[in-house]
């Protein structure tokens, strides 16, 4: 294992959406791992380190409430912007005001989580890469609030206030739940076929462990 950090992130809202439900998006009662380390890497990340998420505590009662937004149902298709590049023409406009869906959405309200994670160095590491180093730029970064984008709790609307947690004892919610399969992560071994992970998710005690969980594709 490599050097280990802890993070408190809080705020008012979160959404990690269930990718069974194909409409009405509807959030884990949890942070997913592919969620925390995306937050872990929005605030520091290097080809030469890999964030590993080693649990995840949850510190505020676990709450749902429901908002409804208005968003975009088209998008410009990549395919269709290169071919308008071959042909050296403009692509076909996308006229927001005509594309608006009004969507219901189920998250999480006022959360608050501790997630622990270490790094360890890739293969792209050279010679002045060292262990040290990295935590040292993680310590400094985190003190001082710095991240290279906002990072967020599932959608970009929701932003996550963090900071270094250098508490001894970590608050958590005093509550077991069986949480069911939940996304782990995204395989990105090959580009060209990129699977999901799933993982029976377990709270014991406010705590989602990540040490030796068992992961299916």
């Amino acid at each position: 294992m490599g050097y280990g950090i802890q993070v408190e992130a809080w705020g008012d809202y979160a959404l990690f959406t269930r990718p069974e439900m194909k409409v009405e998006r509807v959030s884990y009662d949890v942070m997913t791992p592919s969620a925390a380390r995306g937050m872990i890497t929005a605030i520091y990340w290097k080809p030469a380190i890999r964030w590993v998420i080693d649990s995840i505590a949850v510190c505020s009662e676990i709450r749902f409430t429901n908002i409804r937004r208005n968003e975009q149902g088209q998008k410009i298709m990549a395919s269709a912007v290169q071919t308008a590049m071959n042909r050296r023409q403009l692509p076909e406009p996308l006229y927001t005001a005509e594309g608006i869906q009004q969507r219901a959405s189920m998250v999480l309200k006022d959360v608050r989580y501790i997630i622990s994670a270490h790094f360890e160095l890739t293969d792209k590491a050279g010679e002045e890469d060292t262990p040290e180093k990295h935590y040292n730029i993680m310590l400094r970064r985190l003190r001082k609030g710095q991240c290279y984008h906002q990072p967020c709790f599932g959608c970009r609307e929701f932003p996550a206030q963090f900071r270094l947690w250098e508490g001894d004892e970590i608050p958590t919610i005093a509550e077991d739940r069986q949480l069911g399969y939940m996304l782990y992560d995204m395989d990105y071994s090959d580009l060209r076929s990129i699977t999901p992970q799933f993982f029976c998710a377990e709270l014991k005690q406010g705590v989602l462990s990540l040490r030796d969980c068992e992961v299916v594709r």
